[in-house]
């Protein structure tokens, strides 16, 4: 008797999973010929809670994965820096202070800290670190500095944005780059009713602006360009007249920009400040020696909140800056280099160790945001798959959004790109892992993806 119950329950189970498939390749094969597939192109991968495959159409091809790549970064470097890790801007100082006067400069540096000033963490915004700042140099007995205020940028290298991102997304909020100062997550919000700039967040030091709008439709279809250290932007296309938009950007020079703001936080504190504001990097632009950052004289340190509340924002609010900041200080970790060239070799070799081919994984940046990102649906899975069996893992699992049609999963979206892979217990407790991965669909790819996938509930 009890033998013929496990041979009931195991045909049960091969008679659900065939049914899953089924449904699977039924709602997949009915999206790929409809005629807005025709030109597309489609992986699709889907395991259960142990490995096993349940469903797959094209699973080992490589796509352009959009954001669903940050899987990829946001594993890694919880694994490899650890969930309680935290990024540290100082503040210190050259020269001697006597009777209040800093016969010096006061320096503030970073190891590419990518929250600071950011406006999404209490007890950590703009002035949480100014407060924390002006404290500091009170307690240190300076009331008057004699010489310059001293943004070193140095931590990482000159290149702030990753090769292979489009043109067209740099001046945007998303195509911030980063810096080894970062400053309110090297973005700015602009005000705008029609073509008519009516406030900026904060005052933009040394940025002159084209203007190119036209006041037209009912949608935000604006572009911002900047370039870094440059300051000339521009900004183009067409907002709705009658009504004002907010349109955010990336700022060309956050470390100049945090300067400034620090000049002004000292004179408001009545700290009085005759020098200039330098960084670094400008002063190599200008041929000049960079100023090196005292060991010693340090007063205040300052740490971002941990990784694992980095990593939460990242995959919930899919912030680009984060990612290449995480592969920066990968690179910079392991491998002595913080290039984006090192930082995406350790991430493959990363993932490569973890038993993933590395064919299916093509990596150009750490978010998504490049169109070089060639990875497979299967690749995301076992990367999910092998996230789940770590320690780190709530703090992972966290921060994966809830979609539309009620499922937690992360999503990538580009021009012509759509993407999803996560987590999710159908409502009979069967536990999936997938991933889904279409490129130059024609229509409208978040809805049809998300249909498949409800077969899975």
């Amino acid at each position: 008797m009890k033998r013929t119950f496990v041979i009931l329950t195991l045909s049960t189970q091969i008679i659900f999973a065939q049914n899953i498939s089924q449904k699977l390749d039924d709602a997949t094969k009915n999206l790929m010929n409809s005629s807005s597939a025709i030109s597309s192109n489609l992986s699709f991968y889907v395991a259960d809670d142990s490995g096993n495959l349940v469903y797959e159409f094209q699973g080992n091809k490589g796509l352009s994965t959009a954001s669903t790549q940050k899987i990829f970064t946001a594993a890694a470097a919880l694994e490899t820096l650890g969930k309680n890790y935290t990024y540290k801007t100082t503040s210190s100082y050259s020269g001697t202070i006597s009777s209040g006067n800093l016969n010096g400069n006061l320096f503030i540096t970073s190891n590419g800290d990518p929250t600071l000033g950011s406006w999404r963490y209490e007890g950590y915004k703009p002035e949480n670190f100014k407060q924390k700042l002006i404290e500091a140099v009170k307690k240190s007995g300076i009331t008057k500095i004699s010489g310059d205020l001293v943004i070193d940028d140095s931590y990482f290298d000159h290149q702030t944005i990753p090769g292979g991102w489009p043109w067209d997304d740099l001046g945007n909020y998303y195509g911030a780059g980063v810096w080894g100062v970062n400053w309110r997550e090297n973005q700015f919000d602009i005000n705008i009713n029609g073509n008519d700039f009516k406030s900026f967040s904060y005052p933009l030091e040394n940025v002159k602006w084209l203007n190119d709008l036209k006041a037209a439709g009912s949608s935000d279809q604006s572009l911002i360009f900047t370039a870094p250290h440059s300051n000339i932007a521009l900004i183009n296309g067409s907002l709705p007249a009658g009504k004002v938009t907010t349109v955010s950007g990336s700022v060309p020079n956050p470390p100049l920009q945090l300067g400034v703001e620090i000049q002004k936080w000292l004179k408001d504190s009545g700290i009085d400040f005759s020098g200039k504001v330098v960084t670094n990097s400008q002063l190599e632009i200008e041929g000049k020696k960079p100023l090196e950052t005292p060991k010693n004289n340090i007063i205040l340190t300052y740490e971002s909140p941990s990784l694992d509340k980095i990593v939460y924002w990242f995959l919930r609010k899919s912030i680009n800056l984060y990612g290449e900041n995480l592969i920066k200080t990968l690179g910079k970790e392991k491998k002595g280099n913080s290039s984006f060239k090192s930082g995406i070799a350790y991430l493959k070799e990363f993932w490569k160790a973890k038993g993933i081919n590395s064919n299916m994984i093509n990596f150009a940046d750490g978010s998504g945001l490049s169109p070089q990102n060639y990875v497979s649906a299967k690749a995301e899975v076992q990367a999910l798959l092998y996230a789940k069996k770590q320690a780190w893992f709530d703090s992972y699992y966290d921060g994966f959004p809830t979609q539309d049609n009620g499922m937690k999963m992360k999503s990538g979206t580009m021009r012509d790109t759509k993407s999803f892979a996560g987590y999710h217990t159908s409502k009979d407790g069967k536990k999936y892992v997938y991933s889904i991965i279409i490129n130059n669909y024609q229509g409208s790819g978040s809805t049809e993806l998300q249909k498949i996938l409800n077969v899975l509930k």
